[in-house]
């Protein structure tokens, strides 16, 4: 253990920080409480250490409603600052289990304990933590400590579990057309916002478009759900998008059920729509999904996948892809028009074979253009070739860029392009010249005859 020796005393002093936590804040308002006794403890448990030269120091580490499965505690984080800061020799808690639960989290923090000369004790389990044995008996205590976790964890898991099957409200966020009732613990009807539920449900039956509903309920001045959590915080609604939709669309709780790992149960809440809307709305649900194939759209080929945004709206476009009378059609579309509809957004979507074919002539028009590698070699480098070799190297790849396959051509546009922006009449694409120089420089060192390397 390290300690400063007092100026009167040839005892050396051992600094003291005690820590606790509590895993719930109930009664943590309350005069005294469960971290004020685990404190007292320690503080009597250091008192009677006094001969050693054991002082408490006067900085709480206090961790009130934080579970002990984590390391992402304030109070803990400003102990480990300051051990690293060489402000502590000994760590001093009521009991094991309120330092950490996890053996892993645990076993880390003896680590940086023992790398800084730190000692660690107990007051109700006494460990010396420098001899082997206490660190087997530390090692066990703590698969104890897990053990318990793990269990409390099951059984909060089951409780859940069986809450569901009675159909039972079990906390969460309320959700639109619900209020919650806290002291019934239960969902209770808010007319209001179930009429909004039925007009969702009875205008997607007849348009059976998602987008064009957002936009429609958004220029109405219709929000998503507003509501005030338990503490009092003002959680305000927001403008309507596809996803938004789909979680109303699917949600079962307007049916009179509640679901659990997959299995649907009769809830206790009101059903705000009658199994004929409900079921109508899930048939033009499952033909929609049934009209886009089977192929997961992220698979489909996208040659400026995560480098192709929409300039208006700031917002990245995304592959995708319509089938029409057995042919596939290609697109990129805008995130952000695809959630707030498509009249908010002049891009919103671009046939992705237009696009790409723009992006590869600009691309192949640098290859060829011998003075701009005169540039990208300031910039860049040359990649340990010079620029001569550079240009034939540039030549090389434009001669062969037929010859290469689609996922060929999409590793080097992903290796050379920063980003393409794009807004309705125009594209601007940004040449990373560190990456073209790069990429030529491998292809010029290895030669023609063994093909492009991307």
């Amino acid at each position: 253990m390290r300690g400063q020796r007092d100026s009167q005393s040839s005892v050396p002093r051992v600094r003291c920080a005690i820590y606790t936590r509590k895993s719930t804040d109930e009664n943590l308002e309350a005069e005294f409480n469960s971290l004020d006794a685990q404190r007292e403890s320690a503080e009597a448990y250091i008192a009677s250490q006094r001969h050693e030269g054991w002082m408490a120091i006067p900085n709480h580490y206090d961790d009130g409603g934080f579970s002990g499965g984590t390391l992402e505690r304030p109070g803990l984080q400003r102990l480990l600052e300051d051990i690293e800061a060489g402000r502590v020799d000994c760590v001093v808690v009521y009991k094991l289990d309120r330092l950490s639960r996890s053996l892993l989290d645990f076993v880390r923090m003896i680590e940086v304990f023992e790398r800084h000369r730190v000692s660690f004790v107990s007051v109700t389990q006494r460990f010396d933590t420098s001899t082997s044995m206490g660190r087997l008996m530390l090692n066990i205590l703590l698969s104890f400590a897990q053990f318990e976790r793990e269990i409390i964890g099951e059984r909060i898991r089951d409780k859940i579990a069986a809450t569901r099957r009675k159909g039972k409200y079990i906390g969460g966020p309320p959700v639109l057309g619900y209020d919650v009732d806290r002291e019934r613990k239960r969902l209770v009807v808010n007319p209001q916002e179930a009429d909004l539920v039925r007009l969702i449900f009875a205008r997607f039956a007849e348009d059976r478009s998602t987008t064009r509903l957002a936009a429609e309920l958004n220029a109405s001045g219709y929000m998503t759900k507003s509501w005030v959590t338990k503490k009092g915080i003002m959680r305000a609604g927001v403008p309507w998008n596809k996803a938004y939709l789909y979680r109303v669309l699917n949600n079962p709780l307007y049916l009179g059920e509640v679901t659990h790992k997959g299995e649907r149960y009769p809830g206790e809440q009101e059903a705000i729509v009658s199994r004929e809307v409900w079921d109508q709305a899930q048939a033009i649900l499952a033909a929609r999904y049934r009209a886009r194939g089977t192929q997961p759209r992220s698979k489909t080929p996208a040659l400026l996948r995560g480098i192709i945004r929409c300039a208006h709206c700031d917002s990245a476009m995304g592959p995708t892809y319509a089938k029409r009378r057995g042919k596939e059609y290609r697109y990129y579309l805008c995130v952000q028009a695809a959630k707030q509809g498509h009249s908010t957004c002049p891009t919103r979507s671009l046939a992705a074979g237009e696009i790409e074919t723009t992006v590869i002539e600009q691309l192949r028009a640098l290859l060829r253009a011998p003075e701009a590698w005169a540039r990208s070699c300031r910039r860049g480098g040359n990649g340990g070739l010079g620029a001569h070799a550079l240009a034939a190297a540039a030549r090389a790849l434009d001669h062969d860029w037929d010859q290469l396959s689609p996922e060929e051509q999409e590793s080097i546009v992903q290796r050379v392009v920063k980003q393409v922006e794009v807004v309705p009449d125009r594209a601007q694409v940004r040449i990373s010249a560190e990456g073209l120089v790069c990429l030529l420089a491998d292809n010029g060192s290895h030669g023609r005859q063994e093909g492009v390397r991307v």
